[in-house]
């Protein structure tokens, strides 16, 4: 009988990735996937370690799926992902029946470590070495059916922000081959994908046999049948005029730009250890606004980062008031085991205060982010509807280039995939309104 399997993942796109490949590994060694959770043999859980409450989550989701589901047919659980790599002996003593940990790079032994455990009854497998070598090469992420195909062209990280366990998780920086690359772009057109997003911790930074990131998006952009073209996410230090230039010169290169800045303050963004300073970032934001005036811009953010003081809050209201990003994804600091903020800062700044910042941070960015969506009403512009709508099942969700989300009523005509030009007639939260011309 052949056995099936079960993922589900966390955090990032990365992540999500990854378990596309996990899925085409596992499928090449025979196994099935399965449709629901309580028809799998096997069940993994791909797990992101950049906040600090993942691990309960993990623990509390395994815990719960072992308990509803170990009666029925399910016979090996697994943990993979950044959650092992970081706190492998965490995870064993607090789920003692869990059989398999597998960090990112070990995604190959899986087979045979199922295989372990299944002659060994209540036998246990783990493997969290790193591999400076595995980008998963010749492996092509099985995906559901969808508009956007995300690829991954660099693993793991050589920045080492302070507060940052991606670089002590996924490990050094490595890039894939740009044959590759544009050999998973053409599969991923020729599956039906009109979008192609590039995957990195830091895309910026890829470097292959000497061709740099903007050779790499000028080469995706000249495959034939890519409509639209994406990538996440740049680190301001790395981001480079030819990489703008590229974007400016190609009319399938979307306009939206992921810049993280984290912090206004240039003491806090020193303790970060992102590498530059605020008037740099603010002068890259600059240069991109005048070679592409059309831009719409977003950006990470952390509130109470150690010792950030109410005017190194301020100093960051100010860069979110001046930008004006269409979106920032805002987190407070959360503390991370081995990191170096860590081993040197005290999280001194009170969970109540962090917790008041980011409500100020989040409603001023809203009130911007809307009045730059409401620009938008009653212009005309192509969509790709991408789904259903969360929401309203009578109405079906499109993106701009822009990264803007759309709602649009139904009709018969319409499918998932389609490009459809619609006029914007209203702005409201994080959403625009659209009718089909």
């Amino acid at each position: 009988m052949q056995k099936s399997f079960y993922i589900e993942s966390f955090g990032c796109q990365m992540n999500v990735y990854d378990t596309e490949i996990v899925i085409s590994i596992l499928r090449g060694a025979g196994f099935i996937e399965a449709k629901e959770i309580e028809d799998a043999n096997i069940l993994f859980l791909n797990t992101c370690a950049i906040r600090e409450n993942a691990v309960d989550r993990i623990v509390h989701k395994m815990s719960q799926y072992w308990h509803y589901y170990k009666r029925t047919n399910l016979e090996i659980t697994g943990i993979i992902g950044c959650i092992p790599q970081h706190n492998s002996e965490g995870i064993k003593k607090r789920l003692s029946f869990v059989n398999i940990l597998s960090g990112p790079d070990s995604y190959r032994e899986l087979p045979k470590m199922i295989q372990n455990v299944y002659k060994k009854k209540n036998h246990f497998c783990s493997n969290i070495d790193f591999n400076t070598e595995e980008n998963y090469d010749y492996i092509f992420p099985s995906r559901k059916r969808g508009t956007n195909a995300f690829i991954s062209i660099i693993r793991g990280c050589n920045n080492f922000c302070s507060y940052c366990v991606v670089p002590y998780t996924r490990g050094r920086e490595r890039s894939r081959s740009v044959e590759l690359i544009i050999l998973e772009v053409e599969k991923s057109i020729s599956e039906g994908y009109h979008e192609i997003t590039l995957l990195g911790q830091n895309v910026n930074s890829y470097n292959f046999e000497g061709v740099s990131f903007p050779e790499l998006l000028q080469k995706v952009a000249g495959v034939k049948g890519v409509e639209r073209l994406r990538f996440a996410t740049s680190h301001p230090k790395d981001l480079s005029e030819e990489l703008i230039k590229v974007i400016a010169a190609n009319k399938n290169i979307c306009n939206s730009i992921h810049l993280p800045f984290q912090s206004g303050s240039n003491e806090v963004l020193k303790k970060m250890k992102r590498g530059y300073t605020i008037e740099q970032y603010l002068e890259k934001i600059k240069m991109i606004k005048e070679m592409i005036p059309d831009v719409v811009l977003s950006a990470d953010v952390i509130v109470g980062f150690p010792s950030e003081t109410e005017e190194d809050f301020l100093k960051t209201l100010e860069v979110i008031k001046s930008v004006r990003f269409d979106n920032s994804y805002t987190f407070i600091y959360s503390e991370r085991e081995g990191t170096f903020s860590a081993k040197q800062y005290e999280d001194d700044v009170p969970f109540e205060v962090k917790g008041e910042r980011l409500r100020r941070l989040v409603e001023i960015q809203n009130e911007i982010g809307l009045k730059e969506r409401l620009k938008e009403v009653g212009k005309k512009m192509p969509i790709l509807i991408e789904s259903v709508a969360r929401k309203n099942e009578n109405q079906l969700k499109g993106r701009t280039e822009h990264n803007r989300s759309v709602l649009i009523d139904k009709k018969d005509n319409i499918e998932i995939g389609d490009f459809v030009e619609v006029e914007i007639v209203r702005a409201a939260g994080m959403s625009l309104f659209g009718n089909v011309i």
